[in-house]
């Protein structure tokens, strides 16, 4: 004689339906397992996040956090020295009686900029720095000497703010499994069609 099953009746809308004791725990417990794994999750995310901050304020104490003036210093136009030169190019007589153009001379060393931004201005392949460590550039878009002067000005702040921001660390990876296969299988296909370009013999 088989032994009845054991459950329970629910009702669902209407209907009475009978449900396995067996199956409906189950489905209880793995609820429960999936829902227990995601505050696992977002517990160990809070964990990392509040461990990275106190990191970070560690590095940068109270008071000394970076700041954008810090991180973007301004140059000072007081350490320019601005000399005016004729200007190149077509222009008409005028050209050559009015020193309209500006050379900018900016010494990196004496500068009051930031150590780490001195080095890296130091160590950029421009050749418009000097041996001596002296940025020199020239301006002559405008007319105007005090436009020029300005255009100077600018494009020496855009050369410092390109070294004041500072690269992503890279860091080491390995090629995939699937980009492994995809290298190997393109230079198969490269060889053979390389192979097809021989003489042709009947």
């Amino acid at each position: 004689m088989a032994m009845p099953r054991q459950g329970k009746l629910i009702v669902i809308g209407d209907l009475l339906e009978f449900v396995d004791c067996g199956q409906y725990f189950a489905e209880r417990a793995r609820a429960i397992q999936a829902f227990t794994m995601q505050v696992r999750l977002f517990r160990n995310l809070y964990v990392w996040i509040v461990a990275t901050e106190a990191a970070r304020r560690a590095c940068h104490p109270a008071g000394t956090l970076p700041r954008a003036s810090a991180v973007n210093p301004r140059v000072d136009p007081n350490e320019v020295v601005f000399s005016a030169i004729r200007a190149q190019g077509p222009g008409g007589q005028n050209v050559n009686k009015v020193s309209c153009a500006v050379h900018l001379r900016f010494d990196i060393a004496r500068s009051s900029l930031p150590e780490p931004i001195k080095e890296r201005l130091l160590a950029l392949a421009d050749s418009r720095l000097s041996q001596d460590g002296v940025l020199v550039l020239k301006a002559q878009s405008s007319r105007s000497l005090e436009q020029n002067k300005e255009d100077g000005l600018r494009r020496l702040q855009e050369i410092v703010d390109s070294v004041a921001v500072l690269p992503p660390v890279r860091r080491p990876t390995k090629p995939t499994y699937g980009s492994q296969r995809r290298r190997l299988e393109s230079k198969t296909k490269s060889g053979q069609t390389k192979a097809l370009r021989g003489k042709v013999t009947q």
